[in-house]
């Protein structure tokens, strides 16, 4: 029997950054996601929660919340990466562990500026930076592993060049299970065109985590239509609360729980930026919503 622990995340109050006076303040986000009914929560953009481990600790103890994971940003097909991308990871993956963390989310750095739209590098990669990229997320997840205890889980997201369905599975192919498995974000693999159950039945071993997060699909035909990149999109209701939008939730949590496996599903509605006041009602609903999905696997403790 598999056991599907939920939780929520900074992303869901509107948090993309360390510190932004557009954001909630992290006390703030902890009291709520709390009175929101869930335990487990990501650490969210490094610095935005203390990162004193034991100031981290109390304050989680405090409303009774746990960790599941930090994140960390990569970059490893450009040249000479391996050390800034490194020290990012030896800051969240310490900071993860020290309160009980086990996994690190690994997410592409974006080929576009997500405010700006500004190009930063081609959108495809060469067979050459491919091999870069998946070379060094099997020596980064590795490292990771033996130094810190932590499971690196790659994350495909959008305006990167992990995104598609195809390119998920190239970058599946190209690394090595024992040291980088995925996480499964359902809102960005639907917003790429993506099927994710034909993902979780293609690749059910490398299921290690998920973000559950559904599209607009309206929204996602507009930003298809006119190439919008990532954060206008964003800005427009790209990603919004189910069961409005898509990938339907019970179908894919019942495939889930099909694996018989013990994971990890937190929630992420992208909506930087947002009022103060919108995150806790959204975040109240979307937990009533999927405890009501009848899959009898799904936990939020």
């Amino acid at each position: 029997m598999s056991t599907i622990r939920v939780g929520s995340a900074p992303d869901s109050w509107g948090v993309w950054f360390p510190d932004d006076p557009q954001q909630t303040p992290y006390t703030r986000f902890l009291d709520e996601v709390a009175a929101s009914g869930y335990e487990w929560i990501e650490l969210g953009p490094y610095g935005y929660l203390p990162t004193d481990p034991a100031q981290l600790s109390d304050e989680l103890a405090a409303r009774g919340l746990k960790l599941s994971a930090g994140t960390v940003f990569e970059h490893l097909h450009q040249d000479d990466s391996w050390s800034a991308v490194w020290k990012q990871v030896e800051d969240v993956a310490k900071l993860t562990a020290a309160v009980g963390g086990k996994h690190v989310v690994v997410i592409p750095e974006m080929w576009r500026d997500p405010s700006t739209g500004a190009v930063l590098e081609d959108r495809t990669l060469s067979a050459e930076q491919w091999a870069k990229k998946t070379e060094g997320m099997n020596e980064l997840g590795k490292a990771m592993f033996d130094t810190y205890g932590v499971r690196a889980q790659y994350h495909p997201h959008a305006d990167s060049h992990v995104d598609t369905e195809e390119n998920v599975y190239r970058f599946l192919d190209g690394t090595d299970g024992r040291f980088v498995n995925l996480c499964l974000d359902t809102g960005h693999i639907s917003y790429c065109g993506g099927d994710n159950i034909a993902i979780i039945r293609r690749a059910p071993e490398r299921i290690g985590y998920l973000h559950l997060k559904q599209v607009d699909p309206v929204v996602r035909a507009k930003v298809q239509a006119e190439d919008l990149p990532f954060g206008e999109a964003v800005r427009l209701g790209a990603m919004t609360e189910p069961p409005l939008g898509i990938p339907e939730m019970a179908p894919l949590l019942a495939e889930v729980e099909r694996l018989g496996i013990d994971v990890f599903a937190i929630v992420e509605q992208d909506m930087y930026p947002c009022e103060v006041d919108a995150p806790l009602p959204i975040a109240q609903r979307t937990r009533n919503y999927l405890g009501s999905c009848g899959i009898p696997s799904v936990t939020f403790t």
